[in-house]
């Protein structure tokens, strides 16, 4: 046997941990698999622990680790019904697994004689003793609620399961001088490019990598993101100066399916790749926080509040459904306070 698999917690998401010896070719087929990762920091790859990743890598299913066999029946259910609504492939995943934990911790009661009691019960002697956080209780909150609510008449009343308090995290951002010393610190122009045009677009890491050549329409400068999270189209305007980097780009390049394209022709750009040319950039610029591709996008936000941008603006540009959602950077943006004095300077 060349590698070894095991069940493990990521994120507070059930995995499946692929370790072996490094080879190419085994790194080149397990990129294959769908949301496959590499964890530098446990030095192993990870996939999502599906039926059928288990079967592929032959894992023991153990009875405390499945669901009941109607559990596993009305989980396929769901994610037909999911699948039927058009749900996004990391929805499904997301709230499938979030099933299935809920149903293997109920495998030994009928689904059906579920209560709101036992939800309660299951957030106290799973989630809470696991420790596990507010946003993965919410991920499960919402599975149980959908499930119960399209697929299985039960005894729960839906309207009274509660969702968990939140802590209400502000986003991190950048100054105006951090993002010129990470954009500029590459002198690859390829990596220069992908990291240039998610701050200048304020785009999310999959738009980014989905984007087609097509896409960058240089008659209107605009940037069209196609089919991005909640299934929607939106544009974005281009920036004179990042048209003219493209141009140097393509060149250069030549993309032709993807604008962004790995070792093989037609084939996207990774995310790992993209992250590993992030975390290369804040290096080579002495920037001494962990910063993602994420604190980008804020940054992109936050610059566009403190320039006077309008929030509604904000909100189309970033692709938010709610405004509540764009109004978080009212709470980082230093324009205003600024302007006011600490009583501090008085004494």
């Amino acid at each position: 046997m060349i590698w070894k698999a095991k069940l493990i917690k990521h994120n507070n998401l059930d995995r499946i941990a692929v370790e072996f010896e490094k080879d190419q070719e085994l790194i080149r087929k397990i990129r294959l698999i769908g949301d496959a990762r590499w964890s530098a920091q446990k030095k192993l790859w990870h996939i999502p622990d599906t039926f059928e990743n288990r079967e592929r890598f032959k894992i023991i299913q153990q009875e405390d680790t499945l669901p009941s066999n109607d559990g596993i029946e009305q989980i396929k259910i769901f994610i037909q019904w999911l699948s039927s609504k058009r749900y996004s492939q990391n929805t499904i995943k997301t709230y499938s697994a979030g099933l299935r934990s809920f149903f293997i911790f109920f495998r030994k009661k009928n689904i059906s004689e579920i209560t709101n009691d036992d939800v309660l019960y299951f957030n106290t002697e799973y989630i809470l003793k696991n420790n596990f956080s507010a946003s993965y209780q919410n991920q499960i909150t919402s599975a149980v609620k959908l499930y119960f609510k399209t697929i299985r008449e039960t005894k729960i009343e839906i309207e009274k399961i509660h969702r968990p308090k939140t802590p209400k995290i502000l986003p991190n951002v950048l100054s105006k001088e951090e993002v010129k010393s990470i954009l500029n610190a590459h002198s690859n122009i390829k990596h220069k490019m992908m990291l240039s045009l998610i701050y200048s677009c304020g785009l999310r890491r999959s738009e980014l990598l989905n984007l087609k050549p097509l896409d960058i329409d240089s008659k209107r400068n605009i940037v069209i993101i196609r089919q991005s999270k909640g299934k929607k189209d939106r544009i974005t305007p281009l920036s004179p100066k990042i048209l003219d980097l493209l141009r140097i780009y393509y060149k250069e390049y030549k993309p032709t399916n993807f604008l962004f394209e790995g070792h093989q022709k037609g084939f996207r750009y990774s995310e790992r790749s993209l992250e590993e040319v992030l975390k290369k950039s804040i290096k080579l610029a002495n920037i001494n926080k962990p910063v993602t591709l994420h604190w980008l996008r804020h940054s992109y936000a936050t610059h566009l509040l403190e320039s006077g941008t309008d929030l509604r603006y904000i909100q189309e540009l970033l692709g938010h459904n709610s405004s509540r959602t764009t109004e978080i950077y009212t709470h980082v943006s230093t324009k205003n306070l600024q302007h006011i004095k600490s009583p501090f300077d008085d004494l």
